[in-house]
């Protein structure tokens, strides 16, 4: 029974109250209220916007596909999961293309897919390895499996190997990010895909924010790295490049058939509605075709790079669409952001318990929406607000901040 099992703690702070975590994160709902000043001109709110790296072109162009299809079926509920349907029913129609896609026939459409993933892999007596920078999804999956769970240092191989040549766990399973959500950086995949391999232990890679970004035509971390591996189970949802909404995994025959029977976010969920289907289907046609769409997204980051030495706060290395901007204090970010919106950018600020405390920091995301004026204006605007600051002696604690030494002194 899971309620008797004690909480695992992820790297939780014991010292942290309840009212100390909430105030650390105050005001988000009034955040979300916000408006933003779009490139037309038009005020929009930051519910309507999507993290969709490749543009919102590509994302009228997927609706107009789902209003073709909902015009062609008169019902548009799903009324069983895949497995009752099959494979051919119209509502898993995209399921083809994404196994085209990843260049598989093998593959999991249409689940929630950390926490149904790691359960069906692994549970007692087994293992899983945890970089600690990992998603929430991840955790809560590592959770729900009842596996030992031992935590790594970020994208530490050492600390890995060594945890993986200890371990005398019935089951392994290496479970990473490819691209890490608040940093923006890539796992150390190869390294990763040599460990599982001579430990005999699963790769579990959570690409959310690779696919459609990475690789020469969208196809992912993998397909970037020029990796190929029967122990990787590859993950990627649909709802951020492509748009769209829902997710799939891909892997050797052996673990999908494995996964379709035992995943239970996958035998209990109902299939994908047909109107969802067609633009999945749509979503990957342009993502295949468009690699101008990438490389607009490249070039937003280099410019970026270029940019921030004129900035007192530090920009992560990233080639990815995720560039976050390191602050530091909670106040100080917050300030940067709103600053920010009233210029006209939206510039979330995360601070903990999202992030290390004294990391607060801007999660700047380019996508393929925006052109080079949108990016040097905001490059434009950040260094005029450090001047301001720098001026006026107001900015000091969010330049020399505590916490922003010591991510610079170990960076």
């Amino acid at each position: 029974v899971l309620d008797s099992t004690p909480a695992w703690r992820w790297g939780r702070n014991p010292g942290r109250t309840l009212r100390q975590s909430f105030e650390s994160r105050a005001g988000r709902q009034g955040e979300s209220d916000a408006a933003v000043l779009r490139a037309d001109g038009i005020m929009v709110r930051p519910a309507e916007q999507v993290f969709d790296a490749s543009g919102l072109q590509h994302l009228e162009r997927v609706a107009a596909a789902a209003d073709e299809r909902m015009q062609a079926h008169e019902v548009q509920t799903v009324v069983a999961n895949p497995g009752y349907l099959g494979p051919q029913a119209c509502a898993e129609c995209h399921a083809e293309r994404v196994a085209e896609f990843q260049g598989t026939r093998h593959f999991l459409a249409n689940c929630v897919p950390n926490t149904g993933i790691m359960p069906a892999l692994v549970g007692v007596g087994d293992a899983v390895f945890s970089d600690a920078l990992n998603h929430a999804c991840i955790i809560d999956g590592a959770r729900l499996s009842r596996a030992e769970v031992q935590v790594y240092p970020h994208a530490d191989v050492g600390a890995l190997e060594s945890r993986l040549r200890a371990s005398r766990a019935a089951n392994k399973l290496i479970v990473s990010d490819a691209v890490f959500s608040m940093d923006g950086d890539i796992a150390p995949v190869a390294a990763l895909v040599d460990l599982a391999q001579r430990h005999q232990a699963w790769l579990l890679l959570d690409d959310a924010h690779g696919f459609g970004v990475l690789g020469a035509h969208g196809e992912g971390t993998l397909a970037h790295l020029g990796i190929a591996s029967e122990r990787v189970l590859y993950m990627a949802t649909l709802g951020k490049a492509a748009g769209v909404s829902g997710a799939f995994v891909a892997g050797a025959a052996e673990a999908i058939d494995w996964l379709v029977q035992r995943a239970r976010t996958y035998v209990f969920t109902t299939a994908t509605p047909p109107m969802l289907s067609a633009a999945v289907s749509a979503s990957l046609r342009l993502i295949h075709a468009d690699d101008w769409r990438r490389e607009r997204i490249r070039d937003h980051a280099a410019l970026l790079r270029v940019r921030s030495a004129a900035w007192p706060w530090r920009l992560l290395p990233s080639a990815t669409a995720i560039q976050p901007l390191i602050v530091g204090g909670n106040a100080a970010t917050m300030r940067l952001a709103d600053s920010l919106m009233a210029s006209g950018f939206w510039a979330p600020g995360i601070r903990p318990p999202t992030v290390p405390d004294g990391t607060g920091r801007l999660r700047i995301c380019v996508t393929a929406g925006h052109d080079s004026v949108h990016v040097e204006a905001l490059a434009v605007a950040l260094t005029r607000i450090a001047g301001e600051w720098s001026e006026g002696n107001a900015g000091n604690s969010a330049v020399d901040s505590p916490g922003h030494a010591a991510e610079n002194a170990s960076a």
